[in-house]
């Protein structure tokens, strides 16, 4: 009777496409668990993205050919146990696909965060605004400014919001009846980010 070897490759495979993911991932656990600093804690991975992206597809590519090439080397005069689901061509593919939608995942992410608010600024004195400029620490990547400017659009009294990732800098153009500087800050601590200083 021939056994196949166990094939567990997919794992590394796994894990490097949620490191590559890790940047983006974690913002969005931070808000929906309240965990402030979470954010900033993976954003040193980033630079390593493209790495572990390529790691991951070479650990797959390894693990299909695996697969493929174990099926070949039995013959049809041999008893052959049967394969659980564990090594199975259909496990291999959910985690192929759960790896893919990982490494997209800071692609799609804004969709998730929701597109900025528009404000009815038209009852506004313009005046009457004021502008806060902070700098946030823990942005890992580009997509991290949209995740920034859609909570804080949603903030009631906030006219218009711009976050630039290369001056890890967001500027804030908002009504001081509604909101202050201070909550601006303390809003996009909740979704995990650090303020470094508020001018």
């Amino acid at each position: 009777m021939i056994t196949t070897n166990t094939n567990k490759s997919w794992i590394p495979g796994l894990l490097a496409a949620l490191a590559a993911s890790l940047c983006c991932i974690t913002p969005m656990v931070a808000l929906l668990g309240g965990v402030s600093g979470l954010a900033s804690s993976f954003s040193w991975i980033e630079p390593a993205r493209p790495y572990l992206i390529g790691f991951t597809v070479l650990v797959f590519a390894f693990a299909w050919y695996r697969q493929y090439n174990s099926k070949a080397q039995t013959n049809d005069c041999c008893d052959v146990k049967p394969v659980s689901f564990w090594q199975s061509k259909k496990f291999l593919l959910i985690v192929t696909v759960l790896s893919a939608i990982l490494i997209a995942f800071p692609y799609y992410s804004s969709v998730l965060y929701g597109a900025p608010k528009q404000s009815s600024a038209l009852t506004i004195q313009q005046s009457d605004l004021k502008w806060v400029q902070l700098t946030v620490r823990g942005m890992g990547c580009a997509d991290c400014t949209k995740h920034i400017d859609g909570v804080l659009s949603k903030v009631p009294g906030v006219v218009k919001v711009s976050t630039s990732f290369e001056k890890a800098q967001t500027s804030v153009n908002y009504d001081p009846k509604k909101t202050s500087a201070d909550s601006l800050k303390n809003k996009v601590a909740q979704i995990g980010y650090q303020v470094t200083a508020v001018k």
